[in-house]
Parts: C-alpha cells; sequence; structure tokens
C-alpha cells in the first residue's frame, strides 16, 4: 500500500475498504442501525439470522432501511449452541437470500457466551464443505485459531473479551500470535466498548473489527459510530507506520549536550 493506493483487504474474493463491521441488534429501531452504519462508513453488516427479520415482507424489514445491495450483508449464528443448530440455521440463511459468506459462532453456554470450540470446528468443516465462506468467531486461541484455517475458515474472529462487556481486549498477546500466525484475515469479535479499544486490536495489526453493543447502546449511538471508523483507520495507521521502540528509561526529544 502506498499513499495513493486504497488500503484495503479480502475476505474469500471479496475486496473492502471500511475495516469496520457493524452489528444489527440493540438498536432502538432500524432506521437508528441504518444511520448508525452510515456514520461507521461499514461496508459489512451482521445479520442474526434467528432474530432479524430479512425475509417476511409483513413485518418491518432490515433489508428496507440497509440495503443488501450497497451493503454485504454476513448472516451469522447467534443464539446456537451446537453445531447442527448452526448448520441449519446458515443452510436457511442461505435458501432465503442467496448468502454464502457468513458468520460462524457457536456458544458454549449461556452466562459467558463463550464458543464451543469443539462444535465450533465441528461445523466450520460441514459448511466449507457446503461450499460455505466462513468466517468464525472463536476463543483468543493461536492453535484453535490454525486449527479453524485448516478446516476451511476463511476468517478467523477472537473475542477481545465476552460479548457485550465492553471491557476492551483483554489479552493484545494472543491476538498478536494469531494475526502473526494466520493466513487469512484476523478481525477481532467481541468485547470492544469504545474507540480506544477499536484502535488497539488494528494496532496489533489486524485485518479490522466487528462490534454491536459498543455502538448500539452509546447514549449517543450515531457519534460513537464516527468515533469508531476513526479510531480503526488511526489504529490501521499507526500500525502501518510501525511504533517507536519502547524503553525503560527517558529518551529525551532535544540533545542534552551543548545547551546555553
Amino acid at each position: 500500500m502506498t499513499e495513493t493506493t486504497p488500503d484495503t483487504w479480502t475476505v474469500a474474493g471479496r475486496t473492502f475498504t471500511s475495516r469496520l463491521i457493524v452489528g444489527t441488534g440493540k438498536y432502538k429501531d432500524f432506521a437508528q442501525n441504518a444511520a448508525a452504519v452510515a456514520a461507521s462508513g461499514a461496508e459489512i453488516v451482521t445479520v442474526a439470522v434467528r432474530r432479524v427479520n430479512v425475509s417476511d415482507p409483513k413485518a418491518p424489514m432490515l433489508t428496507d432501511f440497509i440495503d443488501p445491495k450497497q451493503v454485504t450483508y454476513l448472516p451469522n449464528t447467534a443464539g446456537c449452541f451446537t453445531a447442527d443448530d448452526a448448520i441449519r440455521t446458515l443452510r436457511l440463511a442461505r435458501e432465503a437470500g442467496g448468502w454464502d459468506l457468513v458468520k460462524l459462532e457457536v456458544l458454549g453456554e449461556a452466562r459467558t457466551l463463550y464458543p464451543d470450540m469443539r462444535e465450533t470446528l465441528k461445523a466450520t468443516e460441514v459448511l466449507a464443505k457446503e461450499g460455505f465462506a466462513v468466517m468464525v468467531y472463536c476463543v483468543d486461541d493461536p492453535i484453535a485459531a490454525k486449527q479453524l484455517e485448516e478446516v476451511g475458515a476463511v476468517a478467523i474472529m477472537p473475542l477481545g473479551a465476552p460479548i457485550g462487556s465492553g471491557l476492551g481486549i483483554q489479552n493484545r498477546v494472543t491476538i498478536r500470535l494469531i494475526v502473526e500466525g494466520a493466513k487469512v484475515p484476523v478481525l477481532v469479535d467481541a468485547g470492544v466498548g469504545t474507540a480506544s479499544d477499536a484502535a488497539v486490536a488494528m494496532e496489533l495489526g489486524c485485518d479490522g473489527v466487528l462490534m454491536n453493543t459498543a455502538i448500539a447502546e452509546a447514549k449517543d449511538p450515531i457519534r460513537m459510530a464516527r468515533a469508531m471508523k476513526a479510531a480503526v483507520e488511526a489504529g490501521r495507521d499507526a500500525y502501518l507506520a510501525g511504533r517507536m521502540a519502547t524503553r525503560r528509561y527517558a529518551d529525551p526529544s532535544s540533545p542534552l549536550a551543548g545547551l546555553i
């Protein structure tokens, strides 16, 4: 990348400019959700297939507010606790909207919403063989991330902290190790609370950040969406620029020798 060429990223053969992915849950209505997406500059939105109406014309539809011809829909399996449920959900999504780029999450329990990696691996392998391009929510474990890649995941999405917690990235070491070891895009998914958390994810070398609650539950979601856009861009620039080395002691900006 140079200053005259766009800094894009690619997943499953599809190229995007924005590195921010926004969810479609917890907003007061679809109109607010659409305004937040516009302010964020996001080119991908996640859609909980089991919760968001995208196919019943008799009820308010997300597609009336966020045009799937302008923004890529990423169906996800939020609320699924077994591989079979997740697989079934994404098969229905493909039938309903023709979507094959999908986000997989298979939860282990309702209290922590941590992923069940055994079921996640099982579902990833089945879906990949069926032609889905699977972006996978997972634990922040470089070994698990590599296993997902080996069974066909097109993107690895380690949690920064529990879903909806807003705690920020709790383990920068493992996120960095996942980034260093991956041959597919890595995006932090879950735990972002404010703009500085998004910047940290990008400074670690991640290809992008996915968030929902951090924007939807802000006092001013539209303004927070703008802040997240700026933070992702700033964090990416900082990563590309290459940060200074850390030192144990002070190093003066101006030489101390030759003072008047």
